[in-house]
């Protein structure tokens, strides 16, 4: 009668253990189905542009020819107005909004009702371009951590009013950039224009012929 017992007592050990056993899988099961699904479906590597040298470098590090890229495609695209001012500018604001910190879109309105009300923006046609000779180098970005940079792009603008030439000035824009991973459909870049770090610097003629 006792080994009866104890072999019953065996068995409802057995089970126990058995019971508390399947518990613990079915909850690291469910723990890796909740790991899976939250794990991001795509990684965003920067890849320097430049392959013929080999590189190394973290798998979140911004390359500098990225980061200016991306500085000077969102400018130009701001400063494009094709036909009128008062509707171009607008459209390239909301168009970018993607692209754009809060507080940039907020000075680009202010900006644009600043122009608006001083009829800087009706029938005006603008464009910005690089500089022969001044485009992309590593000394042009500059790198505060690794979510902020600040890009110097010297560009000249040209404005038309009514196809007659209004300006035509050499300027250096520094950009302020932050990463800003917020939604990679609509910001593929993972980057954010954060407008300028400093007030904008006219270049004289004969600098355009030096490399800074």
């Amino acid at each position: 009668m006792s080994r009866l017992k104890s072999e019953l007592k065996n068995k409802d050990r057995q089970l126990t253990v058995a019971k508390i056993s399947v518990i613990c899988i079915t909850v690291i099961c469910f723990a890796l189905i909740f790991v899976i699904y939250t794990f991001p479906s795509t990684l965003r590597i920067f890849i320097p542009p430049d392959m013929r040298a080999a590189s190394q470098r973290p798998w979140w590090e911004v390359p500098p020819a990225t980061v200016y890229a991306f500085a000077y495609q969102t400018f130009q695209q701001l400063n494009r107005w094709t036909l009128d001012g008062t509707n171009d500018y607008e459209k390239n604001i909301t168009a970018l909004k993607p692209y754009l910190t809060p507080s940039c879109e907020a000075f680009l309105q202010k900006d644009y009702e600043d122009r608006q009300r001083h009829s800087e923006l009706r029938d005006r046609v603008r464009g910005v371009y690089e500089i022969p000779g001044r485009g992309f180098s590593d000394e042009r970005v500059i790198i505060h951590n690794q979510d902020s940079w600040t890009v110097n792009l010297d560009l000249s603008v040209d404005e038309y009013y009514k196809d007659e030439p209004v300006k035509r000035v050499l300027t250096r824009f520094p950009i302020s950039i932050v990463r800003m991973d917020v939604d990679s459909q609509r910001n593929p870049w993972g980057l954010g224009f954060n407008c300028y770090s400093s007030i904008p610097l006219r270049l004289e003629a004969s600098e355009t012929g030096e490399k800074k």
